[in-house]
């Protein structure tokens, strides 16, 4: 899914729709790879912040709740405990 949705989605939305779409898949792969660096998980902090907001740009306040914002702790997590393959 983590692949297939940025390719689904490129053609139905416009450009600033399908670009969060496929920088949140993007985290998605990220945050689940085998190999994580500090520095590299300082930068998914900082690039998911952005996405989040790119998302509550486009969609109304009624469509987050607390589950959107948990890509945010999703990071420290990684950063804290390491792969999520090794937990």
């Amino acid at each position: 899914m983590q692949t297939l949705i940025p390719l689904t989605y490129r053609d139905l939305f416009p450009k600033g729709i399908s670009d969060a779409f496929t920088e949140i898949s993007h985290f998605f792969i990220d945050i689940c790879s085998n190999k994580l660096q500090t520095q590299y998980i300082e930068r998914l902090e900082m690039n998911i912040i952005q996405t989040i907001c790119k998302l509550e740009m486009i969609f109304p306040p009624s469509f987050f709740d607390s589950m959107e914002h948990l890509p945010l702790y999703l990071s420290y997590e990684a950063n804290v405990g390491g792969p999520v393959q090794y937990r």
